[in-house]
């Protein structure tokens, strides 16, 4: 499983490769989650409308070992958005993929940018 887990690494906005489009805006719920998938890996896009941020992260909990953060619930924690894992409610941070329990485990994040009304992630080719 720990083969699954290294599928995912972070991406940062100056260090993708390519920007994927996945679907338009309004095929994202407001101030929830839903999933895509890319290739071999499923990310969990989630829609703060309240702030008008966009974040995108590994689908995969890190502790449990399924794809559910997409259906986790979201929210902030001192300003910090956050997804809270549906299976065991630990929170990680959706800007960085820190946990936000204190454990060692985190998340990869990727870069959302919205064009046209249109959903845009950021990978990094390997």
């Amino acid at each position: 499983m720990e083969e699954l887990l290294n599928n995912y690494t972070s991406v940062f906005p100056d260090t993708a490769t390519s920007w994927v489009r996945v679907g338009h805006t309004s095929d994202f719920p407001e101030n929830g989650g839903a999933c895509v998938k890319h290739g071999k890996l499923q990310i969990a896009v989630f829609n703060f409308s309240l702030t008008s941020k966009w974040y995108a992260c590994q689908n995969l909990c890190p502790h449990k070992l399924e794809m559910v953060l997409s259906r986790g619930m979201t929210g902030d924690a001192d300003g910090i958005p956050k997804v809270a894992c549906p299976l065991h409610k630990k929170t990680f941070s959706l800007e960085d993929g820190s946990n936000l329990n204190g454990e060692s485990y985190q998340i990869a994040t990727y870069p959302v940018k919205i064009q046209d009304n249109m959903v845009y992630i950021g990978f990094s080719d390997k």
